[in-house]
């Protein structure tokens, strides 16, 4: 009965609007750039994205009623669509067959999900969290950050996805309308009412993308008449390239850290500590829509950390409004007309968006970072991964051909690496002993030394 006056509510299904509306924002740039990476045809493109609203809809109804049972996008994760975008860049600059490197996403991705579906089953999901210290989440939140960021702020400038980039040129006229999309978006978060600045993301979509097509006339690559079916490896049959299975596996199980840093930052807003049932149901689902998007071509399953921010800004805790999304989402894939219209999106302004709403993963990191003390000796243990993380994230995909090819895909990943070394240095050293001696007796050196005022007096 209260579910049934929780459905008729209207603030629900505005609610549910915002929601949907985050969904499809984080969610259709994700196949429609994989795709262009990997040279798809428009209409192979179109499917997967259909089958990315069908896929992430289910997800998300299903993590809210059986898994972690919060409001908590479960999507395409971010930081396997960072690490595909990397491969794709990283493989043709040193000559791979973008249907080997497909391939062997593929393989990996598969086995990552039987792995992620054997911690949920198993219960090993509390025993992984121990070793995702504040500092380590602290260093994954700003490195996710920064990739992703870079990611939307090339789609903003209008620079082509994945090997289209190569020789590209930023779009002055697009690269004004988003930057004017972004900074709209802002005001509107921070100057706006709270009724309405919790729709920030939504009036700057909509507004966006009617400016667009005023602007710049865009025409549609395909047909209305496409018809939806599905393909099985899209990116490649299965293939046995090392070097990329071996990074696509560490790269899921590193992915683990997004189940973690969405459960613990949202613990605060919902006044709980994450049981260990809740991982273990999380993690099981999260391990299934896995597996479905490695057999279909879809980027990986994970909870997603921007929720957080999303959550904050609008601050829609209820599961009703999230679930209600997550519905219109799935029926706009099964819908054909509906997914092809909301297919033309312009990546410029769906980019923008994202780009604001990815800036409060800084937040995050910082709320991680004062769970730490810190001081000039222990500092170490973040400096050193979120430095080589940032500088390997700048470095042209060209500069890391003379490195052996099993571990190549792997350390040319600055967020891949930066969690590594996070993770190591964090678990290895008992950082929380380093320094304190030290700042002890710097502090007592500085009480020693008598004040300006007592010397003048004397």
């Amino acid at each position: 009965m209260i579910v049934i006056k929780e459905l008729l509510k209207t603030s629900n299904w505005i609610s549910g609007l915002q929601w949907l509306f985050f969904i499809f924002t984080n969610i259709v740039v994700i196949p429609v750039t994989v795709g262009a990476a990997f040279d798809l045809s428009p209409e192979t493109i179109v499917n997967m994205l259909q089958l990315s609203f069908i896929v992430t809809g289910l997800a998300c109804i299903v993590q809210a009623f059986l898994g972690h049972k919060r409001a908590i996008m479960e999507g395409q994760s971010g930081l396997w669509w960072g690490v595909i975008l990397t491969l794709c860049t990283t493989a043709a600059a040193q000559g791979m067959p973008l249907p080997v490197l497909g391939g062997s996403l593929t393989v990996g991705i598969i086995i990552t999900a039987i792995l992620t579906f054997l911690i949920g089953i198993t219960g090993l999901g509390p025993h992984i969290a121990k070793l995702f210290t504040p500092a380590v989440m602290g260093v994954f939140m700003f490195l996710f950050g920064c990739q992703l960021i870079g990611i939307f702020l090339k789609g903003m400038l209008g620079i082509p996805f994945g090997n289209q980039s190569e020789g590209a040129n930023i779009h002055l006229s697009i690269s004004l309308l988003s930057i004017i999309i972004a900074i709209l978006v802002i005001v509107i978060s921070v100057k706006a009412p709270s009724s309405i600045r919790r729709y920030g993301l939504l009036i700057g979509i909509i507004v966006g993308w009617i400016a667009f097509a005023i602007i710049f006339k865009p025409e549609s690559p395909i047909s209305e008449n496409t018809k939806f079916a599905l393909e099985l490896f899209p990116l490649g049959k299965p293939a046995w390239d090392v070097g990329i299975i071996i990074t696509t596996i560490l790269a899921g199980l590193l992915n683990t850290a997004n189940t973690f840093g969405a459960l613990k930052g949202t613990e605060s807003m919902y006044e709980v500590e994450t049981k260990k049932s809740e991982y273990r149901a999380s993690f099981t689902i999260t391990g299934v829509f896995t597996l479905i998007a490695g057999i279909f071509g879809l980027v990986p399953n994970s909870p997603y950390v921007s929720s957080i921010g999303f959550l904050s800004q609008t601050g829609i805790i209820n599961r009703i409004p999230f679930v209600l999304g997550g519905l219109m989402f799935l029926v706009m894939g099964l819908i054909p007309p509906l997914g092809h219209f909301f297919s033309q999106i312009p990546l410029s302004i769906g980019s923008a968006a994202l780009f604001v709403s990815y800036l409060l993963l800084l937040n995050s990191s910082l709320n991680f970072f004062k769970q730490v003390e810190f001081n000039t000796v222990n500092v170490y243990r973040s400096a050193v991964p979120l430095f080589v993380g940032v500088v390997i994230m700048t470095l042209p995909a060209s500069y890391f051909i003379t490195i052996p090819s099993v571990v190549r895909p792997l350390l040319s990943s600055g967020l891949l690496v930066g969690i590594m070394l996070a993770l190591l240095l964090e678990n290895l050293f008992k950082w929380d002993k380093y320094g304190v001696e030290a700042e002890a007796k710097q502090k007592e050196d500085t009480s020693s030394i008598p004040d300006k005022t007592d010397l003048q007096t004397k």
